[in-house]
């Protein structure tokens, strides 16, 4: 599967649940965030000012 900055966040840490770690160091608590399932990765980082 091909994951883009449009793809829905769940998509990303369902394909690879290590990438949480990596989103934590950048101050994106999304694992437990309850917008996370209907957000995606570049809703997400911009959330965040990344």
């Amino acid at each position: 599967m091909t994951l883009t900055a449009d793809s829905p966040l769940s998509e990303l840490l369902q394909e690879n649940p290590r990438s949480a770690e990596i989103l934590m160091r950048f101050g994106m608590g999304c694992v437990g965030c309850a917008l996370a399932s209907g957000e995606t990765i570049r809703q997400a980082a911009a959330g965040h000012g990344i």
